[in-house]
């Protein structure tokens, strides 16, 4: 797997330019962007996103909890939810309680 810090060797940058690149930051001049972009396409480079939520402190992550995804009511309704978080940049994840209201606590 690549990482960001194989894009900066590649790049010769610090991985902070390369952070900087990836996150549309100011104070990094265009011809260093273009080597950062250039280093992140050859590697095909993709950025981990459980690592970013940690250091965002944001997920953008949507549970959509259900007693029961055999009820015909629920699969369209998720579809429905995940739609539209996808619209608007977040991701869904389906949790089913099989009716058990001990599952919905755990």
């Amino acid at each position: 797997m690549i990482t960001i810090k194989d894009v900066a060797k590649e790049a010769k940058v610090s991985v902070a330019t390369v952070s900087r690149v990836i996150n549309k930051k100011k104070y990094v001049n265009s011809q260093t962007k273009e080597k950062v972009k250039s280093a992140i396409e050859k590697l095909n480079y993709i950025p981990n996103e459980v690592a970013r939520s940690l250091y965002r402190r944001t997920s953008k992550t949507i549970a959509v909890i259900v007693p029961s995804i055999n009820n015909p009511f629920f699969p369209e309704l998720v579809q429905s939810i995940e739609d539209e978080a996808h619209k608007n940049g977040y991701r869904t994840l389906l949790c089913n309680t099989n009716n058990n209201r001990e599952r919905l606590l755990d």
